[in-house]
């Protein structure tokens, strides 16, 4: 993208991805909200505690996504967590229901693994649960938490929903114009 895809506009909604995101999993039920990010990375501290989160800086960035993923876990994994929901900041438009929708999902199965799907399609957010902490720990950050995933293929939980934002992810500037038209 050429910057940082936490700060882009969501469009005309007056906020950025990353605070999009944080209203969304808040609403949703989430209580403690976690945006790992590069040390120094002042703009986006800020804009993750004016939302209401909490910025934990990744040790090893350019290790990859999944480095992020551990860093966060290495946070937030203490006695009484029973898992961690997991999303990009580049699918800036979840909304609140479907991650309400994923958390009840958890809370009534002991899967490994619940993800968003929408018409079929594997999405995000997706709830780890501590079974598989270890297993994140040690995957190949080549391939990442799709490993895991994948490794636990027939415990997984998808969780369909009418939310096709959990399928929409921005990589390009031409995904940010085909999404908000600018």
């Amino acid at each position: 993208m050429g910057r940082s895809k936490a700060l882009l506009p969501c469009g005309d909604a007056g906020i950025t991805f990353v605070a999009s995101v944080i209203l969304a999993l808040r609403e949703g039920g989430v209580d403690d909200v976690l945006v790992v990010g590069r040390a120094g990375d002042d703009a986006l501290r800020l804009e993750v505690e004016t939302a209401g989160g909490r910025f934990v800086e990744n040790p090893r960035p350019d290790d990859g996504q999944l480095s992020s993923l551990v860093a966060g876990l290495n946070v937030t994994d203490h006695p009484g967590v029973r898992g961690v929901l997991v999303t990009p900041v580049d699918v800036p438009l979840i909304s609140s229901r479907t991650v309400a929708a994923l958390v009840d999902a958890f809370n009534a199965a002991s899967a490994p693994v619940v993800r968003a799907s929408h018409r079929g399609r594997h999405g995000h957010p997706v709830i780890f649960s501590r079974a598989v902490f270890g297993d994140l720990r040690r995957a190949d950050a080549s391939v990442g938490a799709r490993a895991v995933v994948h490794a636990h293929a027939g415990a997984v939980i998808d969780v369909e929903v009418d939310d096709a934002a959990v399928v929409l992810d921005v990589d390009t500037p031409n995904d940010y114009e085909r999404l908000f038209g600018k």
